[in-house]
């Protein structure tokens, strides 16, 4: 049977057995490096995320390829595949095999399968009044990622970028489970608003999200103004009649609210008494990015304010 109706905004969980649910999933994405080896890596992750947000744990995947055959050299596939095999293989997840096609288009990523109890499952819609709000990674990938296409990011920028995406969820979303996170989800192409109000909403609150405790990425501020992309102003349309400001936000900061997150971290909402425990634990694990950024409260549900 399935467990929901609304389980995540990405995943689906099907009941097994008593003990046993089953977390399915699937996601692939264009290129964002130049390092085939690295993209492959950063995809896999980027997969595997919908299913550590619901505190799930990867078992299986199938590759999904899309390859200009006619254009571009097969040694690049072998090595998206070698980058993808490496990250599952540090996930303790077995890609079985999968299938490719030719596209004009270069894309790849996974069907990933993954298990956890039908009592432990997280999902995007458990956020209580009161909870505190933890965000595990920085923002800006989207930034970050358009600036180095037209060549204005700094090596150091771009290697903070990578290292960010590459970065599996696996340790954020076991220490969630520990600490008994209500609700969580990753926050990927709807970015940090997007994935906010389908949290607010799913669970029926409002959300306050503190723009200055956002984690952003090397060199993401400094950019933030000039490089963007398209999903920016997807994003904004999407929560425009949700969403506030209290006082003057700066353009940068308001960038990143939007900016399109690939591998993006968890958002996780905790009991008052547990977040600040939480985030300890996961910069003694060294996510040293993680912090609080907001709060639950009672109000229309689904709204988010952002406080300058």
């Amino acid at each position: 049977m399935l467990v929901g109706p609304e389980t995540s905004d990405d995943a689906g969980v099907y009941l097994l057995t008593d003990d046993i649910a089953l977390v399915q999933t699937l996601d692939f994405i264009t290129p964002i490096v130049d390092d085939p080896r690295a993209f492959g890596a950063i995809a896999a992750a980027n997969s595997l995320s919908d299913v550590y947000a619901m505190g799930g744990t990867p078992v299986t995947a199938l590759s999904i390829t899309c390859f200009p055959d006619k254009e571009a050299d097969i040694e690049i596939l072998a090595e998206i595949l070698k980058g993808a095999a490496d990250k599952c293989r540090e996930a303790g997840c077995l890609i079985l095999g999968g299938h490719t096609v030719s596209d004009p288009e270069l894309k790849y990523g996974l069907s990933v399968t993954g298990t956890v109890h039908p009592r432990r499952i997280v999902t995007n819609a458990g956020v209580r009044s009161g909870d505190r709000l933890v965000l595990t990674k920085p923002l800006g990938t989207g930034i970050v990622a358009t600036a180095i296409k037209k060549g204005k990011a700094s090596a150091a920028a771009a290697a903070a970028m990578t290292r960010s995406m590459l970065a599996l969820n696996a340790r954020a979303a076991a220490l969630m489970v520990e600490y008994e996170a209500h609700a969580a989800t990753d926050i990927t192409g709807f970015g940090l608003a997007g994935h906010t109000y389908q949290m607010a909403h799913a669970s029926g609150l409002a959300l306050r999200i503190e723009a200055r405790a956002l984690g952003a990425l090397e060199g993401a501020l400094e950019l933030a103004d000039r490089f963007y992309t398209g999903g920016d102003g997807r994003n904004r349309e999407y929560v425009a009649s949700f969403l506030s400001v209290e006082g003057k936000l700066d353009s940068a900061r308001e960038r990143l609210l939007y900016d399109p997150q690939t591998s993006g971290g968890l958002f996780v909402a905790l009991a008052a008494g547990r977040a600040d425990a939480y985030v300890t634990a996961l910069h003694g694990a060294g996510i040293a990015e993680a912090r609080v950024v907001g709060e639950a409260v009672d109000g229309r549900p689904g709204t988010i304010t952002i406080v300058a």
